[in-house]
């Protein structure tokens, strides 16, 4: 694997963690109140854009990072929603 590969994979790991601990504190409190929904959902538009970008490239950590953090965006949107 390129080293180019490797950073993008590890960068892609970085930032896509970084949503799980929301994710948790949301999932746990059931409160949603202090996030803001344009925030999140901007956020939601660009990863679908990174992730089409990722596609057209055909680059894997972009295309994996991005799928991934979507996932974790959409939960944190339908709970935001849910428990608005």
């Amino acid at each position: 694997m390129e080293l180019v590969t490797i950073v993008g994979f590890l960068a892609a790991v970085c930032t896509t963690i970084s949503y799980i601990p929301q994710l948790i504190k949301v999932m746990h409190s059931k409160s949603t109140r202090d996030l803001s929904l344009t925030t999140f959902s901007l956020l939601f538009l660009g990863l679908s854009l990174w992730l089409a970008y990722g596609i057209l490239l055909k680059n894997a950590p972009l295309i994996a990072a991005n799928i991934i953090t979507l996932f974790f965006i959409s939960m944190i949107l339908i709970h935001k929603i849910k428990y608005k």
